[in-house]
């Protein structure tokens, strides 16, 4: 087995120790380390279920579209985190249509859904782990549907600015206004229209590609924190 494949279990499948050695095997055997580059289209809704990332490096976007091919993305993946709702067939009641997309160069560990399947359907350990990502993410799709439908888009931009300050442990945001009207599932002319009257009210400092957190107790004030 490799100890890179060894060390990525260990450390965050939590069923790992739960697992026959004949279940390691079949883990081990159905895994293999992917890159995507950035702007690949990693999954594209009811047309695959490739499986369940580990990623490792870089970011991954699972959002819904509309008839009209409007986007709306539901929640993104960084290094360390799991994706399992781009794998609907490896568990029964996940019948949701995301898409998934690289917008980085990305590295990731992917368990086939052959593979993960079998361990599931086998092991109750696997598939009470497959259900607990599920909901989590779940509860990440109901929040930003909440925001979509029932909070102001100053009030969006206001949380989602603040979720990425906090994330990246910085008060300056390096994105454009295309980028994050497309996290945000938002024209970009509303992202620029907002992004002015936040500069002007004194909240940000924006320049190109970077946007700069000055007033943050009123920026909470605005997100409703």
């Amino acid at each position: 087995m490799s100890s890179e494949f060894m060390d990525l279990f260990i450390r965050h499948f939590d069923f790992w120790p739960h697992l026959s050695a004949t279940e390691k095997e079949i883990l081990t055997a159905g895994s293999k380390i992917v890159h995507y580059p950035k702007g690949t289209h990693v999954h594209q809704g009811a047309l695959d279920c490739i499986g369940v990332h580990l990623l490792k490096k870089g970011q991954l976007r699972v959002y819904t579209m509309s008839e009209d091919g409007r986007e709306v993305t539901l929640y993104r993946l960084f290094a360390d985190d799991v994706g399992i709702l781009s794998a609907p067939c490896v568990l029964d009641s996940l019948t949701f249509e995301v898409y998934v997309d690289a917008e980085e160069d990305t590295e990731a560990l992917l368990i086939k859904s052959p593979a993960f399947r079998k361990l599931s359907d086998g092991n109750i350990q696997v598939r009470c782990y497959g259900y607990q990502m599920a909901t989590r993410r779940l509860s990440d799709m109901l929040w930003k549907m909440q925001q979509v439908l029932f909070f102001s888009a100053d009030r969006r931009l206001a949380i989602f600015l603040l979720e990425e300050s906090e994330k990246n442990g910085s008060a300056e945001i390096h994105l454009t206004h295309e980028q994050i009207a497309r996290f945000m599932g938002t024209a970009r002319e509303v992202v620029s229209r907002l992004v002015k009257y936040f500069n002007q009210e004194g909240l940000i400092k924006n320049s190109r590609g970077c946007i700069k957190i000055i007033d943050r107790d009123a920026m909470k004030q605005l997100a409703g924190k």
